[in-house]
């Protein structure tokens, strides 16, 4: 309650301050950013929202002129660019979990920890789970990532920052684009775009298959999706823009190895049929329910994942003055999943609604150029889920019900911000966030024991939270080359339902001691531009996590349970540097690299390990975090023809440099490290080549050295042995379910098109 009071009399605060800023913005004031207003009408308003490029936070930018010349099998290809991010395989082809500072490594499939958008429209659902499934590279003009903690502008599982992939405009595409792209393991990619722009309207439609077969037994795929993007001036003061995206996925999928298994047969060659101790496999009730078990490969159990998700979203702005805007979203997601993904088929479907409003005024605060932002937000989620037994004889065949879900996830909550340059050189920020979470949901826990009657075991979930991020920045410039920005900030993220079925003492029932994990973080940063030949940033970040969600034993005979780490702490630098250093000598040579330090560490954490009729907590205070990669490097050499008859001939020698990572909380086990390298070559033509300058064609090699190495590594549980000691890394080698080898040497090529 006082967390509650204290959030109402912060937003009271800036309530008062925009009303102020109103008052005080009533002269003309030619220094003060407005909206033109004249007879005509234009798609197209002067400022961009707040929440798009929050000033003197830590922001990425990836322009589509660094992605157009490459094939982008996934958006992996495409994020390396961004000092700060990391990205990891996940469970199909396009499945990257994304991670900003380490944010998001230990999660193996789709995106926690980070709010995703596209348009602006958000694509993470209330339960903070976002898919890259629908994410292909060919339809974006630029990706903005916000990097640290931002739940003050971005709500619940911001703990990591946010991410905005914007599509292009129908003015930026002009007509019809056409493409395809070919390459190792019969992978093709063929899509499609067009658009049409005037300043009344702006319309642009992208649609997509890509299909291939990989390159680890039993991982076939096909995907489609379509993307459309249109902005309508209604009158000079309202603009209507509709977002819709629509995914089906159709993929199969193996299982993850050992370190062992991963050693001896990373790809998983000859597991199609036969089962052998390379093999990973899963054990399966021979008739659906109970009794005998059969081992299978993925290819006999017929596992894989069989998605559909569509998203429509609509947003009118409409400018109240020449300062303010009011903008009014609405989004439905819907996202239908059929996944036999193990030993089990998980089935449901999530629609979800995401309503925000919200207010921008651009104008004078006490003489000083401000801008000053409030809105309100809900988001509402829908659980619908139900969990099989597979059965053997292939096709995912399901047998017994064992679990059920229903229930819902509700997120509401209000948000301010103000910027204000007190001088040309030198703007202040302030801003806060209050949410109110509420998670209801009921399971259902089927079983069937030998010779008994099947039995119901009901669980009622049912928490809420209310959590307040504040969040301070300064962003100066004291020179015209450099810019200095600093950022404290803060995130959190409530549990999810599925985290609430088991209590601390291992047995079924409400977790009513869970608690939000949080974060708080500090950057400071640097950008210097000397000259046009050459951009460097730095940024340094230390983050305080605090109540973290980990799983772990709760005793002999108990159920495993979600329960709040105490402490941890990430900290480290990222950097990049833009330099043409030969610029009247050899103009088209570039290099281009980003880099991240990533050094996270536990610093209050006893973990509890169960085996047989024993357990022993163990401390693991100072060990680092399993999954994250403490340095991560990617550089570039690059040439581009810049005049004569080969101008627009180019390519790129690149190198990708990973760290060794830990595996388990004992620091007991490592994933290696590695280096890929590179290579691609182009051909984008001028405009003065006429029809020619119509056509861009592209060549890659990626893994030139054929390294074979971890893409994505699931933490392993420490286990005990018989006299109640950690078992040595020799045996956790042997615990299956981790590790995804990465692609070997493999080339691709492409062409596209546009009329």
């Amino acid at each position: 309650m006082n967390s509650l009071i204290r959030t109402s009399a912060y937003l009271c605060v800036f309530a008062f301050a925009f009303a102020l800023n109103a008052q005080t913005a009533q002269q003309p004031d030619i220094a003060s950013p407005k909206i033109k207003h004249t007879d005509s009408i234009n798609v197209v308003a002067d400022t961009v929202a707040v929440t798009e490029t929050p000033t003197a936070q830590t922001i990425s930018t990836i322009p589509q002129a660094e992605f157009n010349t490459m094939p982008a099998i996934s958006i992996a290809d495409i994020l390396a660019l961004a000092p700060g991010v990391t990205t990891i395989g996940g469970n199909g082809p396009r499945d990257v979990p994304i991670s900003i500072r380490g944010s998001n490594e230990r999660q193996t499939f789709g995106v926690r920890n980070a709010q995703i958008f596209e348009d602006g429209f958000p694509v993470t659902q209330p339960d903070g789970l976002a898919r890259t499934d629908l994410t292909d590279p060919h339809a974006y003009s630029s990706i903005d990532i916000v990097q640290g903690p931002s739940s003050a502008l971005y709500g619940n599982y911001a703990t990591g920052g946010a991410i905005d992939f914007r599509t292009r405009t129908g003015s930026e595409i002009h007509g019809i684009e056409v493409g395809t792209d070919f390459g190792s393991f019969h992978y093709l990619n063929n899509y499609a775009t067009a658009g049409i722009g005037t300043e009344r309207f702006q319309v642009a439609a992208f649609l997509s298959n890509v299909r291939g077969d990989l390159f680890t037994t039993h991982n076939s795929f096909n995907t489609i999706t379509g993307n459309a993007l249109a902005t309508i001036a209604l009158s000079p003061r309202d603009r209507i823009t509709l977002k819709l995206i629509a995914n089906n996925l159709d993929t199969q999928l193996s299982i993850r190895l050992s370190k062992n298994q991963y050693l001896q047969n990373p790809f998983q060659k000859a597991c199609t049929d036969t089962l052998n101790a390379c093999c990973a496999s899963v054990s399966l009730f021979t008739n659906g329910f109970n009794g005998n078990k059969q081992s299978l490969t993925a290819t006999q159990a017929g596992l894989g994942r069989f998605d559909q998700r569509t998203i429509f979203g609509a947003r009118w702005e409409h400018d109240l003055t020449g300062n303010t805007t009011l903008r009014n979203q609405l989004v439905f997601d819907n996202r239908d999943i059929n996944q036999p993904t193990s030993s089990t088929s998980f089935v449901g479907t999530y629609p979800s609604w995401n309503l925000t409003s919200d207010a921008t005024r651009r104008a004078r605060f006490f003489g000083y150029r401000s801008t000053t932002y409030a809105g309100a937000f809900f988001n509402y989620e829908k659980m619908n889920s139900y969990v099989y037994n597979i059965v053997p004889g292939g096709n995912a065949k399901i047998g017994g019900l064992t679990q059920t879900v229903s229930g819902n996830h509700l997120n509401t909550g209000l948000r301010a911000r103000a910027e204000i340059s007190l001088r040309d050189n030198l703007t202040l920020v302030a801003g806060i966030g209050g949410e109110y979470t509420r998670l209801n949901a009921l399971q259902n826990n089927l079983s069937y024991p030998i010779n008994g009657t099947p039995t119901n075991n009901l669980i009622n979930g049912d928490r809420t939270y209310f959590n307040v991020a504040p969040e301070v920045s300064a962003l100066y410039r004291p020179a015209h080359t450099v810019s200095i920005h600093s950022h404290l900030g803060t995130g959190y993220g409530t549990p999810q339902a599925s985290n609430l079925f088991v209590t601390s003492q291992g047995t079924f029932g409400n977790n009513t001691d869970l608690k939000s994990q949080r974060n708080i973080g500090i950057d400071l940063g640097a950008d210097w531009t000397p000259a046009s030949s050459l951009q460097a940033t730095i940024t340094g970040f230390y983050e305080w996590f605090h109540n973290e969600l980990v799983t772990q034993s709760a005793g002999v005979n108990l159920q495993s349970f979600t329960f709040n780490a105490p402490a941890s702490e990430h900290r480290g630098v990222e950097a990049a540097i833009d330099w043409h250093p030969f610029v009247s000598t050899i103009p088209g040579t570039r290099l281009r690299a980003s880099y991240l330090y990533d050094n996270q560490i536990y610093t209050s954490y006893a973990e509890q390990l169960t085996s047989g009729t024993i357990t022993r907590s163990f401390n693991r205070n100072g060990n680092l975090i399993p999954g994250v990669q403490p340095n991560f490097l990617n550089g570039r050499i690059i040439y581009d023809q810049p005049a004569g008859r080969l101008r627009g001939v180019g390519g790129y020698l690149e190198a990708n440099y990973r760290d060794n990572f830990k595996l388990d909380n004992a620091n007991l086990l490592d994933a290696s490290g590695y280096t890929l390298l590179n290579l691609n070559l182009y051909y984008n033509p001028p405009p003065s080549r006429g029809k020619i300058s119509h056509l861009r064609i592209y060549f890659a090699i990626e893994n030139l050295a054929n390294k074979t190495y971890v893409t994505s590594a699931g933490n392993i549980t420490n286990s005990l042995d018989a006299n109640g000691q950690q078992n040595p890394a020799t045996v956790l080698a042997t615990s299956t379910g981790s590790i995804y080898a990465g692609s070997p040497r493999a080339s691709y090529g492409g062409v596209h098109w546009s009329f």
